[in-house]
């Protein structure tokens, strides 16, 4: 699998971003795409994760309310929309996909990885 994000960019605080994600070669019957993000410093995090099927969604306590996830199954592609975004949210964020259930949260489960699309908010 093949994983292209984009969408990243500079924006001002308050402001609103769409990243996407759209994968390629091998898909799966079942399993997730993710989010996550990782800010200078810190840890990778999770952020939000959709199923294949796209009839489960995930958001992370941190962002809930702020950020929604869909997919795209024509196009293989998952959409992180983003509302209202904070200084706090700055850094890469980076898509994945894995097989398998559960541990969506997990960025250790993910078998595969997109190259990553910076994301700065200013104050």
């Amino acid at each position: 699998v093949q994983l292209q994000a984009s969408g990243g960019g500079l924006v001002q605080a308050g402001d609103s971003l769409r990243l996407s994600c759209t994968a390629s070669g091998r898909t799966f019957s079942s399993g997730f795409m993710g989010w996550f993000r990782q800010a200078p410093g810190k840890e990778r995090e999770f952020v939000a994760a959709i199923t294949w099927s796209g009839d489960s969604k995930f958001i992370a306590d941190s962002v809930k309310g702020r950020i929604t996830i869909s997919g795209d199954n024509a196009k293989d592609t998952v959409h992180l929309q983003m509302y209202g975004l904070e200084p706090e949210d700055t850094g890469v964020y980076y898509c994945a996909a894995r097989s398998g259930r559960y541990y969506y949260a997990d960025s250790r489960r993910y078998d595969y990885w997109g190259q990553g699309t910076q994301v700065t908010v200013s104050s």
